[in-house]
């Protein structure tokens, strides 16, 4: 790494000083989540059944990710958990009710959601096993009564607003229940990848975040499409919604959401690793050139795909599968997200000075109807 880059990264800052500390660490933390999850006893792996994965928020795309990969598996938001009748939950997942599992993924483990579905469940689900990860060891996820509970390495637990070390790391624990002997053997070569480009990574985020674009499209093949969700997220997020972000995939773009671009707006393309959906990507990518339609920037290019863009971005993790990718391909968004908030004058530790938005969602009341009354419970 060139040492003149090392001087000017290590350059302390005090606006964002913790987000970017949480952004760059991700690599050296990924081994530790990956070798504590390898570590389980076969038995505590669930076997392939019948499970739902859930979250809120960034932990909700974690979720997504997770159930992409594993068999017999779903995704659903704590959001929509919460409040879906016991006839609707049985009927999106029938064998779940009979024995299967709930997988709660959270930072904190303290919103109100991810509390409020788990006792909603043991009561309407009493056969259903509940397994959390999260990232807090004195959250109350950690520590409910009929749960087990896996707490990740402490440097997983973001303290700024905006999830990102928490995020990759919730996901990666995610994927390795099922997946740790494929992984194992690549993580440390994308660990050093993505050391290695950290500081090209920051370089390209700064130089767009100078651009001043009012919106981004984040746009990926369907394998990814938990990254385009979360790197729009961040974006929001950071920019406290002074950036509009929409992530949406190659071939839905073109069924009206093109018409979100402009020639002033960034349109990230993240490259997918399958060699049948890449003539697809760029076909599109080729389009949005010759409408003029934004500035293009494209994660994981060949050389010859570089007159296509206008910014080039190396992958991290180019030769694994696109479900297992965005855990590690979303440092660059969330580098974006860091460099375009400080170029507002925000603060990416805090960029909802007012409380629009909070670390961890402030209690509400949870709305118990399962037995008949509408009664209130707290949250």
């Amino acid at each position: 790494m060139n040492s003149r880059a090392d001087s000017r990264l290590a350059t302390p800052t005090i606006r964002g000083s913790i987000t970017l500390r949480e952004i760059r660490q991700q690599p050296d933390v990924w081994g530790a989540t990956l070798e504590q999850i390898a570590s389980l006893p076969s038995s505590a792996k669930l076997n392939g059944r019948p499970t739902i994965v859930c979250g809120a928020g960034s932990s909700a795309y974690a979720a997504a990710i997770v159930a992409l990969a594993w068999s017999n598996a779903r995704a659903i938001p704590t959001t929509d958990l919460l409040v879906q009748s016991k006839e609707e939950l049985a009927a999106i997942f029938p064998a779940f009710a009979q024995g299967g599992v709930l997988v709660s993924l959270a930072r904190s483990g303290e919103s109100p959601e991810s509390v409020g579905v788990i006792a909603r469940f043991q009561n309407l689900f009493p056969q259903v096993k509940h397994l959390a990860i999260t990232c807090n060891e004195t959250g109350q996820l950690a520590h409910m009564a009929g749960i087990e509970s896996i707490v990740l390495d402490p440097r997983t637990n973001d303290q700024s607003l905006v999830m990102t070390a928490s995020f990759s790391n919730l996901a990666l624990a995610g994927l390795a229940f099922q997946h740790s002997e494929s992984l194992r053997p690549r993580l440390p070569q994308i660990s050093a990848n993505t050391r290695s480009v950290i500081p090209q990574l920051e370089t390209v985020a700064q130089q767009l975040a100078a651009r001043k674009p009012p919106r981004v499209a984040v746009l990926t093949s369907p394998g990814l499409a938990p990254l385009a969700q979360e790197a729009s997220l961040k974006i929001l997020e950071m920019t406290a919604g002074r950036v509009v972000a929409l992530p949406e995939t190659y071939l839905g773009l073109r069924h009206g959401p093109m018409s979100f671009l402009t020639a002033e707006a960034l349109v990230l393309c993240v490259l997918s690793s399958d060699q049948q959906r890449r003539p697809y990507e760029l076909d599109l990518i080729r389009e949005l050139r010759k409408k003029a339609l934004g500035c293009l920037v494209l994660v994981g290019l060949a050389d010859s795909e570089n007159e296509l863009g206008h910014y080039a971005v190396p992958a991290v993790a180019p030769d694994i599968i696109d479900e297992f990718r965005t855990p590690f391909e979303i440092v660059f968004p969330q580098f974006l997200g860091y460099y375009l908030s400080l170029g507002l004058g925000l603060d990416p530790d805090n960029p909802s000075p007012n409380g629009v938005i909070t670390r961890v969602v402030r209690k509400f009341q949870l709305h118990d109807y399962d037995i008949g009354r509408g009664d209130k419970i707290t949250g």
